[in-house]
């Protein structure tokens, strides 16, 4: 009986192991498949790559434990950009200066693709100084629909990742976009 026993428990550990290494695969998979999108999401909410790296780690370290428990494997898309999201916004009050400063750098930036011609520079500065203030004066949610759905999330993902209703996604996106247009346009 002993002799039994002993296989049925490694037959036990090895299915663990197995669930395991399953886990470990599929974690990997959607970390593969969505790190970029999630880090340039990050980023969108004002953190520095260093500091979206280390979000997308936590993200990834809690999806793990999430599958490891055998909880809800619906829509991890959406999952992942929530917990991102709200990994990304504890981080950011943490150092809200340095949100401010990168955006004042990346207005001030020189265009690599910017022509020779002094004028043709200046009107392109002009208009990436314009732009980059439309995007500073939108309210923070149009701010965070416009970068989710810049990665490619539906109107409903985005509802969900942020809370709000379809019809305020919608409306947030379409007044973010005729900003944008008017500002583009002068």
């Amino acid at each position: 009986m002993p002799d039994r026993a002993i296989p049925s428990a490694c037959v036990a550990l090895e299915r663990r192991s197995e669930g395991r290494c399953r886990v470990e695969e599929d974690v990997v998979v959607l970390f593969e498949r969505t790190r970029d999108r999630l880090l340039r999401y990050s980023m969108s909410l004002g953190l520095s790559a260093h500091d979206g790296e280390e979000v997308i780690q936590e993200v990834f370290l809690a999806l793990f434990r999430h599958l490891q428990r055998g909880r809800p494997q619906t829509n991890l898309n959406a999952w992942l950009f929530q917990v991102t999201h709200n990994l990304a916004l504890k981080r950011r009050e943490g150092d809200r200066r340095k949100q401010q400063t990168l955006a004042e750098l990346s207005a001030a930036a020189p265009n690599p693709q910017a022509r020779d011609n002094p004028e043709d520079q200046l009107l392109d500065r002009q208009r990436r100084v314009r732009l980059s203030s439309v995007w500073r004066a939108l309210p923070e949610q149009d701010r965070q629909c416009l970068a989710l759905r810049a990665e490619g999330l539906t109107y409903r993902e985005i509802a969900a990742v942020l809370g709000v209703s379809l019809g305020g996604v919608s409306g947030s996106l379409a007044r973010s976009i005729a900003r944008f247009a008017r500002a583009a346009r002068r």
